[in-house]
């Protein structure tokens, strides 16, 4: 597919980005009405359709950009993006379709419905360690809501996000959809502009500041960030299995997954034995590292830095660092791969206690009873995911009720946050909003309440002044719901 002329490097593109976002917006007022629903379905078949046509490209891009990525891994992130169209195209229909809620008792047979309607630019701002994912997912549900959509992937991921602008400007007008490519700079401008909603995957840090300068316009926002997601580990649990699952979650894209296990709890008597299923199960599957296509790199040699600043910065506290390089290669800022990382009796205060780790280190927390380790999970920001690793359903609903995360699994770590029917977003520092299945799609649109009032009600007409003996006899019912007379004379 050759690069089409609708897409714009704002880095290079003579028009300024202010420019490209009226162009969205003129396009958008101009419509007589929302974008109809067999023109969306036709936007979503036709990106589903280029996903699928190019997924061995996309992930060839993706592994260059991280130096050495699992085919397995990208296939994976596109799998989301393409089950999200999927979903979305099968389920539009209903989605779009008016909605029938209950009218008030006093003002029935009037009728009331919830209409959904587009809320007209929505931008989008992608984060490197998912660069389709955090991208192409949000667009799914904004396309499916009827918006035009300029999108802003990562410039940490450069061949991702050129190879996306190739094929996205191959599809789409950019008055519909845009790709914007570009440095901080363009996103710190990207991020100001008035959108009608602004959804952001990122860290926490960024967040703020892209909600602090989407503010300044009173922009709507979606924040997708991250922060220590804890694995608890219940006493009745596995330990192997629970070792297999954590590890599994851990390491997937070399733990640069907001929704990993930041960390576990296990029981204090528990926590040898669950180390060694741990070393065994990083040994089975990462025999070797630096020549093992299945292990991945972290896509900067300062995240390298700052995973050793903050391992050394531990052991030099009092903690045991272990890292399972099992063929003993050498592992450097140089070739950004970083061995699995074992850390236990990691001091409160270090940094790999207090941040979220995004790398392949593991601290291994102790707990004496689970009102120990709630009371842990409670003393930080609120995650945006916790994992219960329990047959205990006591022990799990306990945990449920006396934690707040964004989402959960239970036996499991992580696949929650791509069920169709599980809004998937954060709560606190871990974010704002969320999107996925229909929760996406009402989230990006207006659904504008409408009441139809019936000819046969008639209490507004008894309730206008000058009122008399007849809105006092109705004041009463609607008051008590009985009859009754209000007093009307105070």
């Amino acid at each position: 597919m050759s690069e089409s002329s609708n897409v714009t490097d704002i880095s290079r593109a003579p028009e300024p980005l202010s420019r490209l976002f009226d162009r969205q917006r003129l396009a958008f007022r101009q419509r007589e009405a929302a974008m109809p629903v067999a023109e969306r379905e036709q936007a979503i078949q036709s990106l589903l359709d280029c996903v699928l046509d190019n997924r061995a490209e996309l992930a060839r891009a993706m592994r260059e950009d991280f130096g050495g990525r699992a085919v397995e891994e990208s296939l994976l992130e596109l799998f989301v993006v393409i089950d999200d169209l999927r979903h979305a195209r099968r389920h539009l229909k209903r989605w779009a379709r008016p909605r029938r809620v209950a009218t008030n008792w006093q003002f029935r047979p009037s009728r009331s419905e919830l209409r959904p309607q587009p809320l007209g630019v929505v931008g989008v701002i992608g984060a490197y360690n998912y660069p389709v994912m955090t991208t192409l997912s949000p667009v799914v549900n904004a396309l499916a809501a009827g918006n035009h959509v300029m999108m802003k992937p990562s410039e940490l991921t450069p061949r991702t996000t050129a190879l996306m602008r190739k094929l996205i400007g191959g599809l789409f007008d950019e008055s519909v959809v845009a790709v914007v490519d570009g440095d901080v700079a363009v996103a710190r401008a990207f991020s100001a502009l008035p959108f009608d909603h602004l959804v952001f995957t990122g860290s926490t840090r960024v967040g703020r500041m892209v909600m602090q300068a989407a503010a300044a316009n009173l922009v709507p926002v979606t924040l997708e960030l991250g922060g220590k997601s804890p694995v608890i580990v219940g006493e009745d649990f596995d330990l192997q299995t629970a070792a297999e699952t954590v590890v599994q979650s851990k390491l997937l894209n070399a733990g640069q997954t907001c929704v990993a296990g930041d960390y576990v709890l296990v029981p204090e008597r528990h926590r040898d034995a669950f180390l060694a299923h741990a070393r065994a199960a990083i040994r089975a599957s990462y025999p070797t590292l630096v020549d093992n296509k299945d292990y991945g790199r972290l896509l900067s040699g300062n995240d390298w830095m700052r995973l050793d600043e903050w391992t050394r910065e531990a052991e030099s506290q009092g903690a045991s660092v272990e890292a399972i390089n099992p063929a003993g290669e050498v592992c450097s800022a140089e070739n950004k791969v970083f061995p699995p990382t074992l850390v236990w009796d990691c001091p409160r205060g270090a940094k790999l206690s207090e941040e979220e780790v995004f790398g392949p280190v593991l601290p291994v927390v102790t707990y004496r009873d689970i009102e120990d380790a709630i009371a842990h999970v409670n003393a930080g920001e609120r995650p945006l995911a916790l994992y219960v690793l329990s047959g205990n359903k006591s022990l799990v609903r306990r945990v449920l009720e006396r934690t707040i995360s964004g989402g959960v699994s239970v036996n499991g770590c992580g696949y929650h946050a791509i069920q169709h029917n599980l809004p998937f977003g954060g709560v606190g520092s871990s974010g704002i909003g969320c999107y996925r299945g229909q929760a996406g799609f009402d989230r990006l649109s207006h659904l504008k309440p409408v009441l139809y009032m019936s000819p046969l009600t008639k209490a507004s007409a008894y309730l206008r002044p000058p009122y008399g003996k007849v809105a006092a006899w109705i004041l009463g019912f609607m008051l008590r719901n009985r009859i009754h007379r209000e007093d009307t004379s105070v």
